[in-house]
C-alpha cells in the first residue's frame, strides 16, 4: 500500500503541538508519527511549509449547505453537495441534520444517511434528527405542525439507521424518561435542545441516559435566580456535552465564556447549525415555504426569528481564538476531538494518533484553511 509522509508541520497531537513529527498515511488511516530522518523509503513526502496539521473538523449539525437543505433533498446526492460545500471550510466529519419533518421525510432521510455511508461518501459519520419531539413554545423556525410527543412506532423509526452515529434532539418535557433510557440503551445519543423544560425535567432526563445539549443557550429555559432550567442544568451537569454556535450572533461571547468556566474542559463542541448559504452562492433559500436570507453571516426569516446559521467550522474555530480567547489548541479541539469523544468516535476519529483516520485540516499561521483530507485522500477545494 502506498504510504503519504506528511512532513515539515506543526502537528496537534493529544500531548500538544510538536514540530519534530511526519504524519504517516496509509489507506484511509494514520499508521505512524515518526521523526522527519525516519520516514519510509518511498513513501510519497507531502510538505506542508511548516503549516498546522489539525485534526479533521467534525460537525454534529449541518442542516445544509452549498445551496441544499436537507429537509428538501434526503437523497444521497444531497447529502454528497452539502458535504462537498463543507470540506472546503475544514469539515472532515458531518451529521446531515433533519429539522422537524413527517414520519417519510424521516425516514427517507435515515435511509439517505445509510445508502450514503454504504457508498462511501466522504465525511458522514450518522445522522442528526432535531425533532420532531420539541417544545412550541421553544421551537424557533421548526413548523409547529410537525412538534408532538413520539408513539411506539415512531420511536422504533428514529433509532432504524443501520450505519452511523443516531443523535436525536428531544425536549425532555415531550418524551418519557423511559423513552429515552431505552433509545439511549440503543446506542442512540440523546440531546436536549428546544425545550421550555424545568431544572428537574432537564435533570431526570439526563439520569435516564440524555447527554449533551443541542446549541447551548437557543431555544431553550434560561438560567434565571430562582429557576435554573435547562440551560443552568446543562452547565451544572459535568458529564454531558453542549454544542455552541459560536458565531458571535446566536449566543454572546461573555456566556460562552462563562459556559468554557463551567463546564469541564472537553465538554463544549463547535456546531454551526449551516443552512444552505454556506458555501453557495445564493444567500437566500426556503424552509416550509418561508423565505429565509443570510445577511452578515446572519439567517433570519422575514420577522427577524433566527433560522440556522451561515456559520462555517473554519469560521467557527476562528472566531473561538478571536472572541473567546481561546488558544489554538483548544479551538482545535473543540472542533474536533471533543466532538468525536460526543459521538462516542473518541478511539477513531479528532485526534492525530497511529490507528487515528487520516482525517485532517491543515492552516496557516493566519488561520486561513488551505487544506483539507479525508480518510488519507486531499480533498479538492
Amino acid at each position: 500500500m502506498m504510504e503519504t509522509a506528511l512532513v515539515n508541520a506543526r502537528v496537534l497531537t493529544a500531548q500538544g503541538w510538536r514540530e519534530d513529527l511526519a504524519a504517516i498515511v496509509a489507506g484511509a488511516h494514520i499508521r505512524a508519527l515518526v521523526a522527519p530522518g525516519k520516514v519510509p523509503a518511498g513513501a510519497q513526502v507531502h510538505d506542508l511549509d511548516g503549516r498546522m496539521l489539525l485534526p479533521g473538523f467534525i460537525d454534529c449539525q449541518v442542516n445544509g449547505g452549498g445551496g441544499v437543505l436537507f429537509n428538501d433533498r434526503p437523497t444521497v446526492d444531497g447529502i454528497r453537495a452539502i458535504g462537498a460545500a463543507h470540506r472546503r471550510f475544514g469539515t472532515t466529519g458531518f451529521l446531515p441534520t433533519l429539522i422537524s419533518d413527517s414520519p417519510d421525510q424521516i425516514r427517507a432521510a435515515i435511509a439517505a444517511v445509510d445508502a450514503a455511508i454504504t457508498e462511501g461518501v466522504p465525511g458522514v459519520l450518522g445522522i442528526h434528527l432535531e425533532g420532531p419531539f420539541l417544545s412550541t413554545e421553544r421551537r424557533g423556525v421548526h413548523a409547529a405542525r410537525f412538534l408532538h410527543a413520539p408513539d411506539p412506532e415512531e420511536l422504533r423509526l428514529v433509532a432504524s439507521l443501520r450505519r452511523g452515529k443516531t443523535l436525536l434532539t428531544v425536549a425532555p418535557e415531550r418524551v418519557a424518561p423511559e423513552a429515552i433510557r431505552e433509545l439511549a440503551g440503543l446506542g442512540m445519543i440523546i440531546a436536549a435542545g428546544h425545550s421550555n423544560a424545568d431544572y428537574a425535567t432537564v435533570r431526570t432526563a439526563l439520569d435516564a441516559g440524555a447527554r449533551g445539549f443541542t446549541h447551548l443557550f437557543n431555544a431553550m429555559s434560561p438560567l434565571t435566580s430562582r429557576a435554573p432550567g435547562m440551560v443552568g442544568a446543562a452547565l451544572e451537569d459535568p458529564d454531558s456535552w453542549c454544542g455552541v454556535i459560536a458565531d458571535g450572533h446566536h449566543v454572546h461571547p461573555a456566556s460562552l465564556r462563562v459556559a468554557l468556566k463551567a463546564k469541564p474542559r472537553g465538554k463544549i463542541l463547535l456546531v454551526t447549525d449551516a443552512m444552505p448559504p454556506v458555501g453557495a452562492d445564493d444567500p437566500a433559500f426556503t424552509l416550509d415555504g418561508e423565505t429565509i436570507t443570510a445577511r452578515e453571516g446572519i439567517c433570519r426569516t422575514a420577522n427577524g426569528t433566527l433560522a440556522g446559521s451561515a456559520l462555517s467550522m473554519i469560521d467557527a474555530f476562528r472566531n473561538s481564538v478571536a472572541m473567546l480567547g481561546l488558544p489554538i489548541e483548544e479551538a482545535a479541539r473543540m472542533a474536533s476531538t471533543y466532538p468525536a469523544d460526543f459521538l462516542g468516535l473518541g478511539t477513531t476519529h479528532g485526534r492525530i494518533a497511529p490507528g487515528f483516520r487520516a482525517d485532517f485540516t491543515v492552516v496557516d499561521a493566519d488561520l486561513r484553511l488551505t487544506e483539507t483530507w479525508i480518510g488519507g485522500v486531499a480533498q479538492a477545494n
